[in-house]
Order: structure tokens, then C-alpha cells, then sequence
């Protein structure tokens, strides 16, 4: 079945773009890959959820700490509080105040034995640590973590500068919280009240939770670093194997619609079976296609002038010459070589306009199922009412309903069976008979137009279909046919994707007989 060659003059809808239509291939190809990727580096929020996991934890303990020290510390005899203030300390690695009931500071695990851990100055630290807690606030500032208040040793160690120890002593139970250090390390503090009327306080830095999540999110950072530089790698491989062939096809066809068809070497990409190959031959086809036309076109006008030249040169000298004869003979004459070139000059006008507006309508044509029967029986019937006296008969087997049914154009496919019958009946003798038959054979709908003429010549069986190119008859008038019937109906087959052939008759008996064959109506198409 022949396609649909009515091409609508709108954009497709479903192919259209919206937000991305400015947006190169390459870009988007990195977009979508890269988006991908930005979905993974949401483990970023995990590493957060986990280390408020650790610090919740820490807390816990840190008050289930307290309160076993301060249990000890409340059993045990004054003189015995120091030696075992230090080995809680040493154990939990933290510092011990006790406090006694007027607030007073009566121990401190660091006046009996060094510090067990140093609040770091940052303005000390090496340049590594200050990218790291770059990193780190960079990285809170994206999950939206809190940030715990400073750690600041009071200025006058005494219970009530520690706000978690009055709240531990008013309400009697273990109070923890959260702070900072100087270098964002988390400090834990807990509060207990002691039996005595006292309090203790413990703090604590955690730079092992710091560590901790700083080493997970290096290994999650190394993972997506080599992830991102995998997944830019394959994107630039297929942007480069999509966009790259794209490129070079875009730029070809920039240069044949500049009218450098001939310059222009279409890739075809022989090696890829993909969509990118199918549509890298397809423009390389469709350039040939183009060339060939353009080389048509150049012919055709050159055929044209050659044409009319020589009909307008015998108009030219015959007018010339009527001006000075006045011989009434050759006046007359010269008068029938006059009206013979007219002829010639307008069967040449029309047919050059019917063959140049061809190829363009058929181009825009919508094809539909005919029944060749059906049109064939009545264009013999209006031939032989318009040319009774012709002395030629017309036979025509029709075929069964349904059998010869064709997807075309029914006007075009009539001017080519026209222009076979009259090609027929010019070459048939006086009483002969042209026979035409249509049937369907493996698919195909064949058309057979048969005259009792002199036939064609081997040679020249491909040549008459050529323009211009006339083999006519012994008598017949000059200037009756202008050479453009057969390649006019050649033309109309092949649109139809059909062919036309001069061959001899079936029968053997003397003759021509041209062949014409159309894909039936439900036949498998190529």
C-alpha cells in the first residue's frame, strides 16, 4: 500500500519539547545522568540521621554513667573519693567535679591527675583540619542539622555556673546535654545530685563521633566521586555517539539547502545498526534522491530549450519569409508550416506543464483504493464515444469486481492508460485491434495495453520512456506528439511504486505491448 504522502504542515505534537527545547543533547544526557547521581549523594542526610543516632546514644549512656559514679562516689568515705574520682575518670575518659551541698568545688579529677583530653584551639590546627570543618558546616548547612551551643568552663567553678547540675538538683534526677567545642567537636555533660546534698559533674569530648562520621563520609564521598566520574565518562560516550553523527548530518544538510548538493558527502554510517545508522542513510538516500532530481530538472530544461527551439525557429523563418513572398501558393504554404508549429509549440506547452506539475502533485496526493476495472471499462467507453471513426477497436477483458484493485490517485493512473491507448491506436493499422487486459498476479496488478503495430525495437525499449524521445508511426503529422506521453506515464507508475515496460506481445503476433504492474490492494508490500 502506498504511503500517505499528504506530510502535515504542523509539528507533531508528541515530538515537541517545552522547558528543554533550547537545551543541547549533550546537556541533557549529563542532566539525566547527573540527577541520577545528586538521588545517591542523599546518603549526605543518612551520615546526619546516623551520627544524631551516635550522639542520642552517647547521651544515654553518658547519663547512665553519671548516675553509677555518683552512686559510688555518694558511698564512698571522703578519704576514699579521690583514688576512685580517678578511676572513674580514667575508665570513662572524662572529667569529674564533685561539688559539696554549699556548691563549693571539692574535686576535680584533673587537679589529681593530667587531663584526660584537650579542648583543641582551632587557630592551631594544621590547614586539613580547617577544610574539614569547612566541610562539615558545609555539609550541615545542606542537611539543615542544629547546631549545639559552645562549651565554655565557667569563669568561677562553682554548682551554680553548671546549668544541668541546679536542674539535676531541683528535680532530682540525671540531667545530659549537648554542646561544642572549640574545634565543633561534640562536648556531653551530665549532671547528677549526690545523697550528701551535693552534685556531680561529667564532661566529656567525643571526638571519636567526629572521626567516625568525617571517615564514613570520606568512603561515601570516594564511592560517589568515582560513581560521578564513571557515570560523566558514559555520558559523554553517548552524547559523543549520538550527538557527534547528529552533528555531521545536520551539517550536511545545511549544505545541500545551501545548494551544495554535489559538495556534499552524507555519511551513512554503514556500521551502525541503530536509529542514528537508519537515519544517517536515510539523509544520505534522500540527498542522492535530491541530486538526482536536481540533475533531472537541469535535464529536463535543458531538453525543453532544445524543443521549443526548433519549432520557434521554423515559426521564426516562416513569418520572415511570408513577408516578402507574395506568391498566394506558397503563401499558403508557408501559412500550414505556420499553424503546424503553433500546433507543435502548444501539444509541447501542454505536455512540459503536465510533466513538470507531476512529480509535485503526487508528492501531495493522497492514494486510495481503485478499482482499475472499473476506470479502464470507462475510459474506452468515453474514447470510442469521442472517436468513432478511428477505424481501431478496442477490446477489453474486464476483470472480476475486486481483482484489479490498486491505492492511487485515480486521475494520474488514467492519463497514463490515456496516454497508452492513443500511443496504441497511432501505431495500429487501419481495422487492427488493441487489446487491453488487466488481472492480478503474485500480488501485483498487472495492466497489459497490446496494438498490432510494427512493435518496438529491442534497443529502444528503454528509450522511449525517456523525455522528449519520440518513435512515431510513417505519416503521421508533424508536430502531433510532443515525446513526453510514455515518460509521463512512466512517471505516475513509479509514484505508485509500479513499474512500465515494453515488451512483445504474449501471443506472438506482431505487435507492442506495454506492461504495466501496481501492488494489489492487501498484497505484502517490500
Amino acid at each position: 500500500m502506498a504511503p500517505d504522502t499528504d506530510f502535515p504542515k504542523i509539528e507533531d505534537e508528541t515530538l515537541k519539547l517545552r522547558w528543554s527545547a533550547r537545551v543541547s543533547l549533550t546537556s541533557r544526557i549529563l542532566a539525566v545522568n547527573i540527577f541520577a547521581l545528586a538521588m545517591l549523594a542523599g546518603g549526605f542526610f543518612y551520615l546526619d540521621s546516623y551520627r544524631s543516632r551516635l550522639i542520642d546514644s552517647r547521651l544515654h549512656a553518658a547519663v547512665r554513667e553519671a548516675g553509677f559514679m555518683a552512686e559510688a562516689l555518694s558511698t564512698a568515705t571522703p578519704a576514699a573519693r579521690p583514688a576512685l574520682a580517678l578511676r572513674l575518670a580514667d575508665r570513662s575518659g572524662a572529667r569529674l567535679r564533685v561539688y559539696g551541698a554549699d556548691g563549693a568545688l571539692q574535686l576535680d579529677s584533673w587537679r589529681l591527675a593530667p587531663p584526660n583530653y584537650i579542648l583543641r584551639d582551632p587557630d592551631e590546627e594544621a590547614w586539613q583540619r580547617h577544610v574539614a570543618r569547612f566541610m562539615d558546616r558545609a555539609i550541615d548547612f545542606v542537611v539543615g542539622a542544629d547546631q549545639p551551643p559552645p562549651f565554655h568552663e565557667p569563669a568561677r567553678d562553682t554548682a551554680d555556673a553548671w546549668p544541668l547540675l541546679r536542674e539535676a538538683r531541683q528535680q532530682q534526677r540525671i540531667a545530659a546535654g549537648l554542646s561544642r567545642a572549640p574545634d565543633s567537636t561534640p562536648m556531653i555533660t551530665a549532671a547528677s545530685p549526690l545523697a550528701a546534698g551535693g552534685g556531680l559533674v561529667v564532661t566529656a569530648n567525643e571526638r571519636a563521633i567526629t572521626r567516625t562520621v568525617r571517615a564514613e563520609r570520606f568512603r561515601l564521598g570516594v564511592v560517589l566521586a568515582l560513581i560521578i566520574l564513571v557515570s560523566v565518562l558514559l555520558s559523554l560516550f553517548l552524547a559523543r555517539t549520538i550527538v557527534r553523527p547528529l552533528r555531521r548530518l545536520a551539517r550536511a544538510a545545511v549544505r545541500v539547502r545551501l545548494g551544495r548538493a554535489r559538495e556534499v558527502v552524507v555519511p551513512r554510517l554503514p556500521s551502525r545498526r541503530d536509529e542514528i545508522g537508519l537515519l544517517a542513510r536515510a539523509v544520505s538516500d534522500m540527498s542522492q534522491a535530491l541530486r538526482q532530481r536536481i540533475d533531472a530538472t537541469e535535464a529536463f530544461a535543458a531538453d525543453v530549450t532544445h524543443e521549443l527551439k526548433n519549432p520557434l525557429a521554423s515559426l521564426r523563418s516562416a513569418a520572415d519569409t511570408l513577408a516578402s513572398v507574395r506568391d498566394p501558393d506558397a503563401q499558403t504554404q508557408l501559412l500550414a508550416i505556420v499553424q503546424d508549429d503553433i500546433r507543435r509549440l502548444d501539444r509541447l506547452i501542454t505536455d512540459i506543464a503536465e510533466a513538470a506539475r507531476a512529480d509535485a502533485q503526487l508528492s501531495r496526493a493522497k492514494f486510495e483504493p481503485i478499482d482499475l476495472g472499473q476506470h479502464l471499462e470507462k475510459l474506452i467507453r468515453n474514447w470510442e464515444a469521442r472517436q468513432p471513426d478511428s477505424g481501431v477497436r478496442v477490446a477489453f477483458a474486464r476483470p472480476r469486481i475486486g481483482v484489479a484493485v490498486v491505492m492511487g490517485e485515480p486521475s494520474r493512473l488514467v492519463r497514463v492508460f490515456e496516454n497508452l491507448l492513443d500511443n496504441a491506436v497511432s501505431f495500429s493499422p487501419p481495422g487492427g485491434v488493441v487489446r487491453v487486459l488487466a488481472t492480478q498476479v503474485d500480488g501485483d496488478v498487472v495492466v497489459r495495453v497490446e496494438d498490432e503495430g510494427p512493435g518496438v525495437p529491442a534497443a529502444q525499449r528503454d528509450e522511449i520512456f525517456r523525455r522528449f524521445h519520440s518513435l512515431r508511426p510513417e505519416g503521421e503529422g508533424f508536430g502531433r506528439h510532443s515525446g513526453l506521453g510514455l515518460a509521463i506515464a512512466r512517471t505516475i507508475v513509479e509514484a505508485h511504486d509500479g513499474t512500465i515496460s515494453a515488451e512483445d506481445r504474449t501471443d506472438g503476433m506482431a505487435g507492442a505491448s506495454f506492461v504495466i504492474r501496481l501492488p494489489a490492494v492487501g498484497a505484502p508490500q517490500p
